[in-house]
This record gives structure tokens, sequence and C-alpha cells, in this order.
């Protein structure tokens, strides 16, 4: 598994254009790098990420606005379309830019003590990096639409009773749960679980015929894939199975 932590525990990891073109190459390196077979995104000191760094000096150039979204934009689609699956590891404080990172992430771990919101309306500023789309498809459009409004910040249980977060643990059980669960899917098939990503993200956009004919031809062609074949033959011979994904 790739952990990659957000460093600037004292600006709240809030994201430079720096750090987002850093995190940027890691996770395209990642995906070229077969070791990989989990990514971890995660924030150091109290916070995840509180968005962009509005105090950064590059933004005071007049087009460093739109080259600044124009990355982040990218960046969420990146993580989204990764074939890796990326878990966002919520540490604190996850706001703004912040939780357009994890709306793009495939899993959520939050800590207990983890604070999470949008928070773009409390200072008249309009996402880039896809709240809009993802929010509602993540929790339903009455509530991103309120979430979104008030700018409020929630405690992670509340995001898991809306459906954002996938587990919500103890501050201090925080990290073994993170590692148990990329454990968990580093020993799974690279192959499947990249094919399961690509039809569930896809399945959201298409009518559901069309997506049932999708999943139907991705299972054919899955059919010659030696990680199915090593997984058969895992079962039938009792032992843990040594995928490769191909």
């Amino acid at each position: 598994m790739l952990w990659l932590k957000l460093n600037r525990p004292q600006a709240l990891n809030s994201l430079t254009l720096s750090l987002v073109v850093a995190l940027t190459r890691a996770i395209e390196d990642a995906q070229s790098d077969p070791e990989v077979r989990v990514i971890v995104l995660t924030g150091e000191g109290r916070a995840f990420c509180a968005g962009a760094d509005l105090k950064d000096p590059a933004r005071s150039r007049p087009e460093s606005g739109a080259e600044f979204v124009k990355a982040i934009g990218a960046l969420t689609e990146l993580i989204e379309a990764s074939t890796k699956p990326v878990i966002a590891a919520l540490n604190g404080i996850t706001v703004a830019g912040g939780l357009e990172l994890v709306l793009a992430c495939d899993l959520v771990i939050a800590a207990e003590s983890a604070r999470i919101g949008d928070a773009h309306s409390n200072y008249a500023l309009f996402p880039g990096a896809g709240a809009t789309v993802r929010l509602p498809r993540k929790v339903g459009l009455n509530n991103a639409k309120l979430l979104m409004f008030t700018g409020d910040m929630h405690p992670a249980s509340e995001w898991k009773a809306l459906g954002l977060v996938n587990l919500v643990v103890a501050d201090d059980g925080f990290i073994g749960a993170v590692t148990a669960l990329a454990k968990k899917l580093a020993i799974k098939s690279p192959l499947v679980l990249a094919r399961m990503k690509q039809a569930l993200n896809d399945a959201l956009d298409q009518p559901a015929s069309i997506g049932l004919r999708y999943e139907r031809a991705l299972s054919n062609l899955h059919h010659f894939s030696t990680d199915r074949v090593e997984g058969l033959a895992a079962f039938k011979e009792k032992r843990p199975p040594q995928f490769t994904g191909k």
C-alpha cells in the first residue's frame, strides 16, 4: 500500500498549487507501479485538509485561481479514475477542497474527532473540484444543498449516516483500522477491483439497461483473466490465492 500524507500541519494541510502538482505526480507514479495495490490519502496533525490555501502568495496573480481550479479538478478526476482503490483517511478537519478530495476517493475512514464540511459559502467561494457534482451523488440532493448552503461542519458520525463516510473509528485505533482495510484490499485481485470500480462509477451516469449490458460484457471478458483462474484454483485447493493483476 502507498500512504500519501499531506504535510503542511501549520496551515491545516491547505492546498497550494505545488502541493496539488506533487500529489498528482505521486498518484500517477502509483498507477504504473505493480507493487502498489492500494493508495491511502491522509493528513498530518489535526487536519486532513482545510481546502485551498487562501494565504498562498501565488494566488495574488489574477490567473492563479483558474490555474489552481484546473489542477485540483484534474487531481480529483485522476483519483476517481485510478485503477487502484483510494482510501481517504480523515484524521481531522476536512473542509472545502479537502472535502472535494474525499468525494473523489473510493472509501472513507474517519477518526471519531474528525469534523467535515463544505465551507465554500462561508467566504463567498464557489467550488471547482467537483463538489456540486459528486456531493449530491453521495448524500442526496437535499442534503447536499443544506451542507453547501450553510457551510456548517459536522462530526464524522453524521457524515456516516448520510453515506459519505464508510467507517468511524476511535482516534486511538484510527491508523490500525485504516491499515487493516488497506491490507484487506491489497490481497484482492487488482484486476477485478479495477473492473468493479470502473463498472460501479460508470453505472451512476447511464440507464440500468446499459449498465447491465456493460457488466455482462466485462464479466465475459473477465472469464479469460489469469486472476480468475487463480482464484478458482485457490478455492478448490483450499489455499490463499496469489493474484497478479492479469
